[in-house]
């Protein structure tokens, strides 16, 4: 039987590889192992050296722009210069990036998505989505320029 994974690509007509599968893999260790939902080609690439999958960087770029036309993932450009992949989620949330280092958190306020609802009916327009990224200096301890 297909994991949930295999079936993703099934579905998104994509063959069932071993680079995509690693590459997949790579998203649900990252947010298992470091709380990391947010990752560059280059970590994702990294990622596969350290754990000795001979996947190229080519290869996973060229996954990574599959995935997204097939709609597993999305990809961000946070003003960071580097575009970011989360795995596409059923949720909606939005981003706080933190200015110094980098770091990406996502969050939800059902007071904001409300809002925003009311501004599209106050305007007379039809909402079909959003993207909200603040922008901000985290409070980590730990926070250095990236």
């Amino acid at each position: 039987p297909m994991n949930k994974i295999e079936t993703h690509l099934k579905n998104a007509g994509l063959k069932i590889t071993r680079p995509r599968l690693k590459i997949l893999d790579a998203f649900n260790a990252a947010e298992k192992d470091l709380k990391k939902r947010h990752l560059t080609a280059e970590e994702i690439h990294l990622f596969l050296l350290k754990s000795e999958d001979g996947v190229g960087f080519a290869t996973v770029y060229r996954a990574l722009l599959q995935f997204e036309e097939a709609g597993l993932i999305l990809r961000h450009q946070f003003e960071t210069g580097k575009a970011v992949y989360e795995l596409k989620s059923d949720t909606h949330h939005d981003h706080l990036i933190c200015t110094r280092c980098g770091k990406v958190e996502e969050f939800f306020d059902a007071a904001l998505e409300a809002r925003q609802h009311e501004i599209a009916a106050e305007k007379k327009v039809q909402l079909r989505g959003h993207k909200m990224t603040l922008f901000v200096d985290c409070n980590d301890k730990n926070c250095a320029p990236s």
